[in-house]
């Protein structure tokens, strides 16, 4: 048994807008799945809760605050995967084409030794917890997510890149057998494979995290499967799903939407109430699933956290 420590970032199990499904599942976790296998009663109680068939061992998130987390119905139903199509509501249905079997992570650059990383050996070798985060995504809708995973701290430790590695790069699958708009030949939404990166020193804060599922089952693949960047006091566009390359560099990459649109989208993405997108407002932002729009928190409610990391910077033009 160990005893959690509490962090001011962290949120409350308590504070699930579907409380009832998320006891179910801590429940039914608690019950041991290898006494449920011969009666079948595995399947059928997944198949209840609407989760994911691979149920995930990780340490829970028990710290309290007050934030209400959206549904599993509601992050798994409303996502951005331009891979698949533009329409968010469609994605779901779409996704099933991605094939996680097998998955491998390139990794490159200046790293002490190139290799490829195994997805099923990573789970192995890094210790899953729950990261209750806040999700907020540059169009102007958030929600709060009951991610599992492991910080990528760890795995860059893991990976040893050498002293000049000043930023990370981070790649998803290119495969158009998997992505019908990878093999779109006239009106691809965006130039792919999608890329994101950020600075060593953002990589390596504890708040960010290498997500492999949420709601403690296998990450949803419209949700980014196998596994997923998650960074919770930026765009959500930063979030880089689908990973299959990782790059150490000593030059600031490139991201996806900075190619597309260097006027609207920056490098840093940071959650900033203070600065808008020149097309909308982000002094708000409406929760999945209410109505009425809420104030947006600078640094997505993580100020504490992270803006030593900005220090002395100007927000207004380094967005």
């Amino acid at each position: 048994m160990y005893k959690l420590t509490k962090k001011d970032w962290q949120l409350s199990e308590n504070e699930v807008t579907s409380k009832e499904l998320f006891d179910k599942r801590r429940n039914f976790l608690k019950l041991g799945a290898a006494s449920l296998v011969a009666s079948g009663s595995v399947m059928q109680a997944l198949a209840k809760q609407s989760l994911p068939i691979k149920n995930l061992s990780f340490k829970e998130d028990k710290n309290p605050n007050n934030l209400k987390l959206n549904s599993y119905e509601q992050i798994t139903s409303h996502n951005n995967f331009y891979e698949f199509t533009t329409n968010q509501k469609r994605v779901k249905d779409l996704a099933h084409t991605l094939n996680t079997k097998n998955w491998t992570i390139e990794v490159d650059g200046l790293v002490e030794k190139p290799m490829t990383l195994d997805f099923d050996d990573l789970l192995k070798k890094f210790a899953l917890e729950e990261r209750i985060y806040r999700f907020r995504c540059v169009e102007g809708w958030s929600m709060v997510v009951p991610w599992v995973g492991f910080e990528l701290s760890k795995l860059i430790k893991y990976l040893k890149p050498l002293s000049s590695a000043k930023y990370i790069r981070f790649e998803t699958l290119f495969d158009d057998d998997m992505f019908p708009d990878q093999r779109n030949m006239v009106f691809k939404a965006i130039d792919y494979p999608y890329v994101e990166g950020l600075r060593m020193d953002e990589a390596m804060n504890e708040l960010t995290l290498m997500a492999v599922g949420l709601y403690g089952s296998s990450m949803p693949k419209q949700n980014g499967a196998p596994i997923r960047l998650i960074v919770p006091w930026k765009y959500g566009f930063k979030s880089i799903k689908s990973i299959a390359r990782i790059s150490f560099t000593d030059k600031q990459p490139l991201n996806t939407w900075q190619k597309e649109n260097p006027k609207e989208y920056g490098f840093y993405a940071n959650v900033n109430p203070n600065v808008d997108h020149p097309r909308w407002s982000q002094a708000k932002e409406r929760v999945l699933g209410k109505f009425f729009k809420q104030d947006t928190l600078m640094f997505n409610g993580y100020e504490k956290q992270v803006a030593h990391l900005y220090k002395g910077m100007d927000l207004t033009k380094e967005f």
